[in-house]
């Protein structure tokens, strides 16, 4: 029941990974629940235009390379596939609609009331969505994020040429030559899919090594892996303008520190340089509240704003922008509000490469550790002796751990392996418990499975693993 003065206990502003949970949550603690969302289908940017439309065409880009002559040309098995692109993406809708329209089901269940529309501040405790004005005790604000644009490179999704990630998980041909611009996760999965698919795939990134953030080793991996795969790489430069002239776009492309301009054409371009808060439009200083340099809301430990009934969750505020922290966050705050304790270990927030093979990692770097005055131990297993990985002639990679050299604790792990999404969450959960690699490294893991790599990796860390 709401208290008599507002039309809600809680409003939540956003129905994305961060939005809906909270939702759901809050009306699971018997909170009269509303959440405001002006698209068509709930979910936000992961379920409609982010991760689960690129992890199907991942998965379905996947099987169409190893039916294509490679995995199965390994094992004896002949094929001749013939790609149905417009299948392809008719499944990756099924998907999501099957995805969105479970929210809304699990909405109705909990009840939540779906507000249909754009929200902007009146005040603190009032919200006008489609010219009505809501009022509620306590105001979550989880609008997650949009692409950054790039200066010189117009996005035009609907004319296919120069897209940003929605566009390039919609393009109704196979690009003949795809630039990606920008080095990191989305970049990557994205330009992986249509390189599977039969397109020419060139990575232009600013800095020296891709996947910003990640463990160097990783990085040198993952490089040298991403060759192997045929994405030629452009690394340490930038793209300062683009043209396009019917079905061709002409980059102009110099070295990050500048010079050396010279010029490539492609069919298309897909611009992934990164992801900003999204805040526009909801009028904040109504409220009382303004953005920082980064454009985020910042909030305390307990997620709560400057203004004591405001909250702030997922993209929109500091940290990693990633769908499961919005999500555990979601919990966490809906829990604050409630009156119970919610809490995110945000030094236990694990992400995931959904290339093949994956990429994950969790914690710290070594550079991290070294940057911090950390003496750390570090232990390292490949892929290649791994026994499952053998038999399976899928033997990319390796396993890392980090640990605290007088503790033991672990501090990070890292890993490339085709189930690196799968086998950083026992990473996790280690991490959590405050995990020393002993203890990984004493665990039994089953054989013959991946996930053996972590074990002795572990113990590499105190020792010598077995299998090396």
């Amino acid at each position: 029941m709401a208290d008599h003065n507002y039309d809600y206990d809680v409003l939540i502003i956003g129905a994305g990974p961060g939005g809906y949970v909270a939702a759901i949550r809050a009306g699971q603690l018997g909170l009269k629940t509303a959440c405001v969302e002006s698209r068509e289908t709930l979910g936000g940017t992961c379920l409609n235009v982010g991760c689960i439309p690129s992890k199907a065409l991942l998965h379905g880009s996947e099987l169409f390379e190893e039916a294509a002559g490679g995995h199965f040309a390994t094992w004896g098995i002949t094929a001749t596939p013939k790609l149905d692109l417009s299948k392809m993406m008719a499944e990756k809708t099924k998907a999501v609609g099957e995805l969105t329209g479970g929210i809304e089901f699990l909405f109705k269940k909990n009840k939540v009331t779906w507000l249909k529309g754009h929200a902007a501040f009146e005040d603190a405790h009032t919200v006008n969505v489609g010219g009505e004005k809501v009022t509620a005790k306590d105001i979550v604000i989880a609008t997650g994020s949009n692409v950054t644009p790039l200066p010189g490179v117009e996005v035009d999704n609907a004319a296919k040429r120069i897209v940003d990630s929605t566009g390039a998980l919609d393009l109704d041909e196979v690009p003949e030559h795809l630039v990606v611009i920008g080095g990191g996760v989305i970049g990557l999965e994205l330009g992986s899919v249509w390189r599977r698919l039969g397109a020419k795939v060139t990575v232009v990134e600013f800095l020296d090594q891709l996947l910003p953030g990640m463990d160097g080793d990783v990085r040198k991996e993952a490089q040298k892996i991403f060759k192997k795969q045929g994405i030629d790489m452009m690394l340490s430069h930038k793209v300062t303008g683009a043209k396009v002239a019917g079905k061709k776009v002409a980059l102009t492309i110099e070295k990050s520190a500048g010079g050396d301009e010279q010029t490539i054409t492609a069919s298309h371009v897909l611009v992934s340089i990164g992801r900003r808060p999204n805040t526009d439009g909801l009028a904040l200083d109504k409220a009382g509240l303004a953005v920082n340099k980064r454009g985020q809301i910042e909030i305390d430990h307990d997620f709560r704003t400057s203004v004591p009934n405001i909250w702030g969750i997922g993209d929109v505020v500091p940290g990693p922008m990633l769908a499961h922290k919005a999500e555990d966050e979601g919990i966490a705050v809906a829990e604050n509000i409630a009156g119970l304790t919610g809490i995110v270990n945000h030094d236990v927030i694990p992400s995931v490469v959904y290339t093949a093979p994956e990429i994950a990692g969790v914690g710290i770097t070594e550079e991290e550790a070294k940057e911090r005055g950390l003496s750390v131990k570090v232990g390292k297993f490949p892929m290649m002796a791994n026994s499952r990985a053998k038999a399976n002639r899928d033997t990319d990679g390796f396993v890392k751990v980090i640990a605290d050299a007088e503790t033991d604790r672990v501090l990070g792990v890292w890993i490339i392996a085709s189930l690196a999404g799968t086998m950083i969450a026992e990473a996790c959960i280690a991490m959590e418990f405050g995990a020393t690699s002993e203890d990984i490294a004493y665990t039994c893991h089953a054989h013959p499975t991946h996930a053996e790599a972590l074990k002795e990796a572990a113990m590499a860390v105190t020792g010598k693993p077995i299998h090396m």
